[in-house]
């Protein structure tokens, strides 16, 4: 098994083996009902960037990622992809410094299960990462205000992959590059989204699906994960392990 030394308080090193790997989405797998913030932040930046009114109201935005998610309104809005493309690098931190701003209070928007389940994958020495459309400080904000950051020691988001499959192989890549999981450690992505089940299998690893976003159990099921589950209280550690 592998194992991995971690810096700790006071200058010393605690030696630690991870089991295995656990990827999360964020919205609808670990909170849901956060509130508009996150949309109006991604409003906002483009009126603030290119002074153009968008919206995001008939954007199938679950599954998707920020920077196509601001790419869509903004076509919609009238502007050319050369536009879009040029504006973008400036609209994310905009819309990153916003929502720092913004965002409540969320904890008490966790999705059933949630805080439970990570600390009994943490008590078992299982490494747990993020792997969401949200952009990089929008997500960590965010899991920040709902009490659930520390449970988490890397994540993989929107700014840094073209697709979620891409930031499946950039999450998996890193673990495996810094030495916290052996190549043949089990590896599962859980999410909320059918895009979430289609990244795991592109990469290979399970996918675990948890009805507790937008998606109907149906159509998630149509997707063929390895497992579907209600709610995370349903999910059993021998699930993630092997």
């Amino acid at each position: 098994m592998h194992k991995s030394i971690v810096p700790v308080v006071g200058g010393l090193s605690l030696l630690l083996t991870y089991r295995a790997l656990v990827l999360f989405d964020i919205d609808g797998t670990l909170v849901r009902r956060a509130g508009p913030h996150h949309r109006e932040a991604l409003v906002y930046a483009v009126r603030r960037v290119t002074g153009l009114e968008t919206t995001t109201e008939g954007i199938p935005v679950q599954g998707m990622l920020d920077p196509d998610i601001i790419a869509v309104m903004m076509r919609r809005a009238g502007a050319p992809r050369s536009r879009i493309a040029s504006a973008l690098p400036e609209i994310l931190p905009v819309a990153e410094r916003r929502y720092l701003r913004t965002c409540p209070p969320l904890h008490d928007k966790h999705c059933p299960g949630v805080a439970p389940l990570l600390e009994r994958l943490t008590r078992r020495k299982l490494l747990l990462g993020l792997v969401t459309g949200n952009l990089t400080r929008i997500g960590w904000r965010k899991l920040e205000r709902a009490g659930l950051k520390d449970y988490f020691r890397y994540g993989a988001f929107a700014e840094t992959a073209r697709t979620r499959a891409g930031l499946v192989k950039i999450a998996v890549r890193e673990a495996r590059c810094r030495g916290w999981i052996p190549r043949e450690a089990a590896i599962s992505l859980i999410g909320d989204a059918p895009a979430d089940i289609q990244a795991a299998r592109r990469n290979r690893i399970r996918a675990i699906s948890v009805a507790t976003g937008l998606t109907s159990s149906q159509e998630l099921l149509a997707e063929q994960p390895d497992i579907l589950l209600r709610n995370l209280r349903m999910l059993r550690l021998r699930m993630v392990e092997c």
